[in-house]
């Protein structure tokens, strides 16, 4: 399919699979727009995709991650009727699981609104280089040691500490091919389930905070056991998990202590995402709370970067 459009692109061939994240974490290091476009490969964009999500950026400095409205496509990409939402950005739950918002919901009109959400699905996401710059670990924006899956979690997550806001585009529509479902994991590669079990507690050793682990504790806890025993019992492929897990700590422990250093002034509202799975409208909140956040990014050097 590239070989089309040559001249107009640039493409790097890996001698190995170095995962998602290392291959995007590749790609942007090679860009240098203001904005970075993350794509899957099962992911069509509307041709205006890109210029509906600049456009609700303009003049809002706060905002490092766009997202639009992605519907759902079957394997064989041809649309799903009548259409269904594949995500409208990310939520979180009390047991600290996300979940693509929306995700097998009628496209009736519901989540029609321009709105602050978590965070983005990396299939189709729009970051702003500034918030990719301040987030980096070096020149890894997504943590290699994830290698696929809940990287765009702990993207968000991070992002969220460090005062960064998404905002959802409805005017903005993808489709995308979900591979991997809730509730399918007996049909998912192995690989991708071990890596969604180790994944999950690196993404909390990073960026859990005490207001959010004081909410939080009882379901959660609950929620791995599930998790422990389901390895043990049923998905024993899962378990190489917690000895990868075990490697990545250490670093990821340095991780968490840059991160809780740099924390922007929202992080001790970040709560509020954990107990109910959705924030505020951007549009309820009005200018004068637009510009308090924007006064309080500018006057925070930590939250912007230099």
């Amino acid at each position: 399919m590239l070989r089309e459009f040559e001249g107009r692109v640039r493409v790097v061939h890996n001698a190995v699979n170095t995962g998602f994240c290392a291959a995007q974490n590749q790609a942007i290091a090679l860009t240098s727009a203001d904005w970075v476009l993350t794509l899957n490969p099962d992911a069509q964009l509307a041709l205006d995709f890109l210029a509906r999500l600049l456009e609700e950026a303009e003049d809002r400095p706060e905002v490092g991650t766009l997202c639009g409205r992605l519907l759902s496509l079957h394997r064989d990409l041809s649309s799903v009727e009548p259409p269904v939402f594949d995500s409208t950005g990310m939520v979180f739950n009390e047991q600290l699981r996300h979940f693509d918002r929306g995700w097998g919901e009628p496209d009736d009109g519901r989540y029609g609104e321009v709105e602050e959400v978590f965070g983005a699905s990396a299939a189709a996401a729009l970051y702003r280089r500034r918030m990719i710059a301040e987030l980096a670990d070096g020149e890894d924006f997504f943590d290699p040691a994830f290698f696929a899956y809940r990287e765009d979690a702990d993207v968000a997550w991070r992002a969220q500490l460090m005062g960064w806001r998404c905002l959802y585009v409805p005017a903005a529509v993808g489709h995308h091919v979900r591979q991997l479902r809730p509730g399918s994991r007996r049909g998912n590669a192995p690989a991708l389930n071990m890596h969604s079990v180790k994944n999950r507690f690196l993404m909390r050793v990073k960026n859990l905070t005490w207001p959010v682990w004081r909410l939080c504790w009882l379901p959660a806890l609950l929620r791995d056991a599930a998790v422990v025993g389901g390895c043990l019992l049923t998905e024993p492929s899962s378990l190489p998990a917690f000895w990868r897990f075990a490697r990545a700590l250490p670093r990821a422990l340095r991780q968490r202590r840059r991160i809780m250093a740099r924390l922007g002034p929202q992080a001790a509202r970040i709560e509020r995402w954990f107990r109910s799975g959705e924030g505020q409208t951007v549009e309820q909140e009005g200018p004068a709370r637009r510009k308090e956040n924007f006064a309080a990014a500018v006057v925070d050097p930590h939250v912007r970067g230099s």
